[in-house]
């Protein structure tokens, strides 16, 4: 396996759960084609978007079918001013590339926020570290390992 997968099977694994990963050439860079590449709906598809909350990097843990309201994280985060990461800054707060952040095995300490619609799906998808890479992993798993808390981040809900 890649190393980037090979650490978010180990932070699975450490934390009590095995995780299969599967690989789909066609790449699922992004929500719609990670759906069709597992056979799931979109809402079941775990964005993970790298924000800087006040110069901090933050991940958001968002379905799919949701477009991250910035006011609602800013909120979530305590944060006066909250902006999409850059590349360089995604990976340098997670040591992944956009389009393969995973929710959990990030190389250093992140804070992480799991919008309140994830948890209404019994399997969700996420990146494994590629953007060619997923696993399946339930809502309270998903939230135990990641760290994260849970918040409202959709726009419009």
């Amino acid at each position: 396996m890649h190393p980037n997968v090979d650490r978010v099977v180990a932070a699975a694994r450490e934390a009590g759960l095995e995780i299969a990963v599967q690989r789909f050439p066609e790449g699922t860079r992004t929500a719609a084609d990670a759906a069709r590449a597992v056979g799931c709906e979109v809402g079941q598809i775990v964005k993970s978007l790298v924000f800087v909350a006040d110069e901090t990097p933050i991940v958001t843990l968002v379905s799919g079918a949701n477009r991250v309201d910035l006011d609602r994280l800013a909120a979530a985060a305590g944060a006066g001013a909250v902006r999409k990461a850059d590349g360089d800054e995604a990976r340098a707060a997670t040591g992944f590339p956009i389009g393969g952040v995973p929710p959990f095995g990030h190389t250093g300490a992140v804070t992480v926020l799991v919008d309140d619609d994830l948890m209404a799906h019994a399997t969700l998808w996420a990146a494994a570290g590629l953007p060619d890479a997923v696993f399946a992993i339930a809502p309270d798993d998903l939230l135990r390992i990641s760290g994260g808390r849970r918040a409202d981040l959709a726009e419009g809900s």
